[in-house]
């Protein structure tokens, strides 16, 4: 069952900023990933998403009605982080945390009690003025306003900016948490360990456009294979690329003959063939090169030289 769905989105601001013809759906129970360097589009995906915008072209939908015009009762059903963290001044913490279960109509005291005690918010930090507290603070007291009323639906953008390191696990053991929940996340994030460790779907958007739309599982368990392998003299480099190139199993990827080593890609079913290819040829050695999220990634931005803040 869609719980979210994004469909052909565009808001353009011109000079090339904007989304354009964005589209996605996520299902009920589902952690999806949204990932992109800074300024990418995520941001305004999820402003339009969460009913904050209006788009220019197509629709954005939440439990079926459209966002935009629905965004009231929306907000009611949705825990949300947003990527910038703009407080009220005049307000505490703890009148902050007040006014959102009020707006919310969904007061939890035990579910914010269990997550002011998770994120380590102690009546200290609660009774500082929402504008002069840390960076850190006030990103904990976000996360705690969007969880305590334990919502169904979960939109959170670079929640863990901010963050220590401690707390950024913490923050992802918890999404772990809920996802068993069962739980309906979207997770917008330019951290890949945490987009990895949590997703069950994952979307690369560049320069306002989805570039890739995945399961994070085929990456994960992907059959074909990258091996390099390197040999002990030219004539064994030479003899072996000779012969790959002639085979249509294989992909010659990389090719440094000044080094005597090569680049290969193979999928499992011909593994075998490979490695009795290479045993007729003196070789160094072979190592298996396994893609992570952050090599594909790359693959869609390797041409930029400033990647915009993904880590």
């Amino acid at each position: 069952m869609e719980i979210l769905k994004v469909d052909h989105l565009t808001k353009d601001y011109g000079s090339g900023r904007g989304v354009f013809d964005v589209s996605f759906s996520i299902n009920e129970g589902e952690v999806f990933g949204f990932l992109g360097p800074n300024g990418a589009g995520k941001s305004t995906t999820i402003r339009h998403l969460m009913g904050f915008s209006k788009p220019q072209e197509g629709k954005c939908e939440i439990f079926g009605q459209e966002s935009f015009s629905h965004y009231d009762k929306i907000l009611k059903q949705v825990g949300y982080i947003p990527g910038e963290i703009a407080l009220p001044d005049g307000l505490t913490g703890k009148e902050f945390l007040k006014m959102m279960s009020d707006m919310r109509g969904n007061e939890d005291p035990e579910k914010e009690k269990e997550m002011l005690e998770l994120f380590q918010l102690d009546d200290a930090s609660l009774r500082q003025n929402c504008k002069r507290m840390s960076l850190g603070v006030k990103r904990k007291l976000a996360v705690v306003a969007a969880f305590a009323g334990d919502p169904k639906v979960l939109i959170l953008d670079e929640p863990t900016s901010g963050l220590d390191p401690v707390m950024q696990k913490v923050f992802v053991n918890y999404i772990k948490e809920e996802k068993k929940r069962g739980k309906t996340i979207l997770l917008s994030s330019h951290i890949f360990s945490e987009v990895d460790a949590t997703c069950d779907r994952i979307a690369i958007i560049k320069d306002g456009r989805i570039v890739s739309l995945f399961n994070a599982d085929d990456l994960r368990h992907k059959t074909t294979k990258n091996y390099h392998l390197h040999f002990l003299s030219k004539e064994a480099y030479e003899g072996f690329l000779a012969k790959a190139e002639q085979n249509p199993d294989f992909k010659i990827i990389e090719k440094h003959p000044e080094n005597l080593w090569l680049g290969l890609l193979v999928d499992d079913k011909n593994i075998n063939e490979m490695i009795a290819l290479a045993s007729a040829y003196p070789l160094k050695r072979i190592t298996n090169i396994k893609e992570t999220l952050q090599d594909y990634f790359m693959k869609f931005y390797r041409e930029d030289k400033n990647f915009g803040g993904a880590l």
